[in-house]
Order: C-alpha cells, then structure tokens, then sequence
C-alpha cells in the first residue's frame, strides 16, 4: 500500500511540468502532469506525481499527525 504524502508547493516549473514539494524542510521535485498547481498549494504526492489539492487545514493537521507518528 502506497501513502499520499502531504506537501506544500514552493516552486512551480510550468514548461518541465515540475513542482518543487515541501515536506517539513525536506524538499522534492515532482510531476504535476496529473493536477495543475501555484506556489502555496497543499498537495498529496505519490510516487512522485502530485495527485490531488487539499485545504490547507487539512494538510497541515496530516503533517502534524505524520510527524508525530515519526517522533514514536
């Protein structure tokens, strides 16, 4: 089983179709053929490719349940 990691987009590469994905400092490229973002979106990426938007209190509240669940 594969997990949708939550992120936020930093930086948005629209000829490539890349964008650069913060998770809690720990950054990545990744594709955005499937869903079309802007710099501040909260995303779900898996394998690489984002996958869908997510309200940002959505996201924020998965960041802190999947950082506390690092911490255990």
């Amino acid at each position: 089983m594969c997990l949708g990691i939550p992120g936020r987009v930093v930086r948005v590469d629209k000829e490539k179709r890349l964008a650069l994905i913060d998770y809690s400092g720990e950054r990545r490229e990744v594709s955005t053929e499937l869903v079309s973002v802007k710099p501040g979106d909260y995303v779900l990426v898996q394998a690489r490719f984002v996958i869908q938007k997510i309200p940002r209190k959505e996201a924020l509240e998965a960041i802190r349940v999947w950082e506390k669940s690092e911490n255990k």
